[in-house]
């Protein structure tokens, strides 16, 4: 199975123009999955719930889900990708898992970061698993990455993949504990980052790039520059992710004792 990313550099406010660059870079080589970053096409700097408003979008009749199921089409891929989603009055952190055939999970973000929360409703779906082609594919959005929970549990509901769409600011920080969350779980983790800055109404962010393709074993098969659009396309084999021993007496899943785990105090 051929995974990529797309590591983008978006311009805030211009969803059309994002997308379309997504989908070219996407058309530079081939894969059955692509994950392309966190909020994608709307920028991430959000100044007021106006701004947070104008930029969302229902899923999946919005014209970013939209563009991603025809890009899907065109290429014949699957395609992970973050976006504002407004639905029932609120705006959430969201990805999409599209195909050529349309849209094949939803995922709100559970997890938000530092101002995703003056922003953002709180994120109320399960982690989606989703079969695509020989693989199962996990969603988890950026912040996701900090909580344990978020990883095992989508490794538990059998997921082969994670698929990870970030806006990363903490330099470095994720691209580690990614590697710890493959291993632990024994899953590849594809986490598609952006670069470039955004400085609006008196802050800046600096992105922090550093997508990453890891394997089960924590080894790095893809790796991106900090400040350079980018894309990685690897071979990956589902099979390795769907042994959990690392030894012939230890299973990482089998091996879990849950009764043992309650918060004490």
């Amino acid at each position: 199975m051929r995974v990529g990313y797309v590591q983008t550099e978006p311009v805030f406010g211009e969803p059309e123009a994002n997308l379309a660059r997504a989908c070219a870079l996407m058309r530079s080589d081939r894969a059955d999955l692509w994950v392309l970053p966190e909020l994608f096409a709307s920028g991430y700097l959000f100044r007021s719930e106006g701004e947070v408003r104008e930029l969302a979008e229902p899923v999946p009749e919005g014209a970013t889900t939209s563009g991603l199921v025809e890009a899907a089409e065109e290429l014949g891929a699957h395609i992970v990708a973050g976006l504002p989603e407004l639905a029932e009055g609120k705006v959430y952190n969201a990805a999409v898992l599209v195909g050529p055939r349309g849209l094949l999970a939803l995922y709100r973000k559970v997890h938000l970061f530092f101002e995703e929360k003056r922003w953002f409703a709180p994120g109320d779906t399960p982690f989606p698993v989703v079969e695509v082609g020989d693989a199962r594919v996990g969603v988890m959005i950026c912040f996701d990455h900090f909580f344990p929970e978020s990883a095992r549990t989508l490794a538990l509901s059998g997921a082969e993949i994670l698929a990870h769409p970030s806006n990363l600011v903490m330099p470095g920080i994720a691209q580690r504990t990614m590697v710890v969350r493959a291993m632990e779980n024994r899953v590849y983790a594809v986490t598609a980052n952006r670069v470039g800055t955004e400085a609006r109404g008196g802050g800046t962010i600096r992105f922090t790039g550093l997508s990453q393709i890891v394997a089960p074993s924590g080894e790095h098969l893809a790796r991106s520059p900090e400040t350079d659009e980018d894309v990685q396309v690897v071979e990956l084999d589902p099979e390795l992710a769907r042994d959990k021993s690392i030894n012939p007496w230890n299973d990482l899943l089998a091996d879990r004792r849950p009764e043992f785990y309650a918060t004490v105090g």
